[in-house]
């Protein structure tokens, strides 16, 4: 049974997860966290792959409201899919930077940096440096090298005596591999590039092991850097550093470097895993990949609408005394949009039928929507049919998967399946 206490532990992890909680620690307390009422989490929690109840009478009873969050922080929650859209386009009222949760709570040692925390001109400065290599001219070189990526995971399943995890098997290694070639990571360092890719996403090491994590994997990304300002190569850093040279220091190179990590590894291995619980439970909409190539597009634009994985989007800081449908809320005050909630909001359940093209804020919007959108995209459009082919038979070899308490990206810890 979840208790109140796990899901608190849930927030512990995920906190650590997202950079912040050198400050949450150094300033609040992980104690201080257990403080938290029931009410204030209900953004981070679901009830398998749906919203909790609770989420859901929120949505319905309007678009705007107030978390109860102690420690002098007044937090609102959007849910509201026009209200969404409004809050994350724009950025003259409302701010990404990090900087802004001190004049909120307290002075705070350092930003995590990368493009989720920065407002304008530093956020357009850093995201023109990585949309070029996200173009699809650009991702479309990565194409074959996915493909072979996906087959050597499904060979490793199929070689697998007894129920696969397909989270370790499958999941986590797609995404991981992925943005090894992205990047340009040397074919040595994969392993240790897997392993730190996963540990900072480690729900049960506790919040000291993934700081740990994550200062590793930003001392390996500079060391990456360094290797790649004295030869470039042909992936993401090496281009940069081709085209924009010293104009981009190694610090915050290393720190975009960490944020594709941070933004494209978790989110479409969860979006595998849970993707993957959908469609075994929908058998026509299985077949229906497995028979024709043409069906896989409606049916991921579903699922990353359904799914929603990024639960929560960035929160923004109000820069003025503003309204939200209404609402007043003060300049200052953190306002965090339920992308879950907004995504379900003109639709619940699953039907890929439905025209969610470019509708849906799986993604995020405005200028901070995911720059990775088109690879993630590409990823899961090769994986699902590849997946429901070599496995006609998949299916589920537990009753209820290791599904996340609470957390900003919703997904499994583990997902038991048999392949036979």
């Amino acid at each position: 049974m979840t208790t109140l206490a796990s899901v608190r532990d849930g927030l512990v992890a995920w906190v650590a997860r997202r950079s912040v909680t050198r400050w949450v620690m150094g300033r609040i307390g992980s104690r201080a966290l257990s403080l938290l009422p029931d009410a204030a989490l209900v953004p981070l929690k679901r009830d398998g792959v749906e919203p909790v109840t609770a989420l859901e009478r929120m949505r319905l009873d309007g678009p705007v409201h107030r978390l109860p969050v102690p420690f002098g922080i007044t937090v609102w929650l959007v849910t509201g899919q026009a209200e969404a859209k409004q809050v994350l386009a724009d950025t003259d009222s409302f701010s990404n930077d990090y900087a802004r949760l001190g004049a909120a709570v307290g002075s705070i040692e350092q930003s995590p940096g990368g493009l989720g925390f920065a407002d304008p001109p530093d956020h357009t400065r850093l995201r023109k440096l990585l949309t070029p290599e996200f173009t699809m001219r650009r991702l479309n070189r990565l194409v074959p090298r996915i493909d072979e990526i996906v087959t050597a995971q499904l060979d490793a399943m199929a070689a697998t005596r007894g129920p696969v995890d397909l989270v370790e098997k499958f999941a986590l290694p797609i995404p991981s591999l992925t943005i090894c070639e992205l990047l340009g990571v040397p074919y040595d360092d994969r392993d240790r590039f897997q392993r730190l890719a996963a540990a900072r996403f480690d729900l049960f090491g506790g919040a000291n092991s993934a700081l740990g994590a994550i200062s590793e994997s930003l001392t390996y990304m500079k060391e990456i850097v360094e290797r790649e300002r004295a030869a470039p190569g042909d992936g993401l850093l090496g281009m940069i550093i081709r085209e924009h040279g010293d104009a981009v220091g190694d610090e915050e190179l290393a720190g975009l470097a960490d944020g594709v990590l941070t933004g494209g590894f978790d989110t479409t291995a969860s979006m595998l895993a849970l993707g993957a619980i959908v469609l075994m439970d929908d058998h026509a909409t299985a077949e229906a990949v497995r028979a024709d190539d043409a069906a896989i597009g409606p049916v991921v634009e579903e699922l990353l609408r359904h799914l929603s994985v990024v639960q929560v989007a960035f929160p923004r800081f109000a820069r003025r005394d503003l309204e939200i449908a209404g609402v007043p809320v003060g300049e200052g005050d953190v306002v965090v949009v339920s992308l879950n909630a907004a995504n379900r909001a003109e639709a619940a359940g699953f039907d890929p039928s439905r025209s969610t093209s470019g509708a849906h804020l799986a993604f995020g919007y405005g200028a901070h929507r995911c720059v990775g959108a088109e690879l993630a995209r590409m990823e899961l459009r090769a994986a699902y049919p590849a997946l429901l082919r070599r496995f006609p038979r998949l299916r589920p070899a537990e009753n209820r998967p290791a599904f996340r308490s609470a957390s900003i990206v919703h997904g499994v810890d583990r997902l038991l399946v048999h392949v036979d």
